[in-house]
């Protein structure tokens, strides 16, 4: 197509210059044959050019370079043909054949349009392998953060596996099977459930709601009434979307800081309220905070609050906020805030 547009161009540019020019009827002819030659030498030369392009580089350059002057001497010829049989006034004394000086009197313009058609060839198809080289950077950098987001979910899945089976071997060891054996269900519900779900799918702010109480399912059964959780979900953000189990982590370092060394437990509230178009989410306790000689600098794995950042990075790149907060009379709190989303952010390739 891009043949046919610049050769239909060049024959309008032709006959336009012609017609200024008051070129007789018969001039048109040879007009209209040059541009006819020139669009199937370039035809030719397109085909040439891509078997040279697979070529070494410096083999590729010969190898064009001599096609372009070959191509460049057979167009001069039929160049000097139309001025010495199709427009014979045009030709210098009486002989009209085809002299080496008519073919290379005739060889400026030849050359010239088929030497800028080269340059053209070769630049639109330069663009066009930089375009793909884009397309597949941006396509393995898409990958490239799916994998990132999946290896940060699988993190979590290991060390809360691990902590619920020490305490259900800790049940069996007290020959407590009855809250053994309810536990193992909860757990298998809970990691059905997020098995079930894409490691690096968006889940609504209830059905993160919904895994967060399945978790603590598990964990009321271990600290019965020294957990007590509240939540308080405004329904505006109900359906807005987020990471999943982007909150788990939060409430596991809130068990394991605030009602773990604490005798009478700790409060856990979780608050998600819609603010200027945006979603804010509190995960909070009323364990010792800062204060106590136990430091909250991630979960034991060390896949907590750092993990919990890197989703956010990947899922949000700086379009979000994460903020620590610590009260001075106990206490301790995490607030999130991400973009109102209701649809599953697109993935290209993924």
């Amino acid at each position: 197509m891009l043949q046919a547009f610049g050769w239909s161009g060049y024959l309008l540019l032709r006959v336009v210059v012609a017609a200024s020019n008051s070129v007789s009827v018969e001039g048109y002819p040879p007009i209209f044959i040059e541009a006819i030659v020139g669009y199937c030498l370039t035809l030719l030369l397109s085909t040439l050019y891509g078997y040279y392009r697979r070529q070494p580089r410096w083999r590729a350059i010969a190898l064009t370079v001599a096609t372009l002057l070959i191509a460049t001497l057979v167009y001069s010829v039929i160049q000097a043909f139309n001025i010495s049989f199709l427009r014979p006034g045009l030709a210098r004394g009486a002989d009209l054949g085809i002299s080496w000086a008519l073919v290379i009197g005739s060889s400026f313009i030849p050359f010239t349009v088929l030497t800028g058609w080269t340059s053209l060839y070769f630049g639109i198809n330069w663009y066009l392998i930089v375009e793909e080289q884009v397309d597949r950077m941006h396509l393995l950098e898409t990958e490239a953060s799916s994998a990132q987001l999946a290896m940060l979910r699988y993190q979590l899945n290991p060390h809360f596996l691990f902590n619920t089976l020490n305490s259900i071997s800790t049940l069996v060891l007290l020959k407590e099977t009855q809250r053994a054996n309810a536990m193992l269900s909860r757990l298998s519900a809970f990691l059905r459930y997020t098995l079930a779900n894409e490691p690096t799918a968006h889940v609504t702010v209830v059905q993160e709601v919904e895994t967060l109480k399945l978790y603590l399912e598990i964990e009321k059964m271990r600290f019965e009434k020294r957990l007590r959780t509240h939540f308080e979900i405004d329904p505006a953000v109900e359906r807005a979307r987020l990471p999943s189990l982007l909150l788990q982590p939060l409430v596991e370092n809130a068990i394991k800081y605030a009602v773990t060394p604490q005798e009478e437990g700790a409060d856990i509230s979780v608050l998600a309220q819609l603010a200027a178009e945006r979603v804010r989410i509190t995960v909070s306790d009323t364990g010792p905070g800062l204060n106590g000689a136990n430091k909250r600098p991630s979960l034991s794995t060390g896949v907590g609050l750092a993990n919990i950042r890197e989703r956010l990075a990947q899922a949000y790149g700086p379009d979000h906020r994460f903020e620590i907060r610590a009260m001075p009379q106990g206490g301790f709190s995490v607030v999130i805030e991400i973009p109102y989303q209701l649809e599953e952010p697109a993935r290209e390739g993924a």
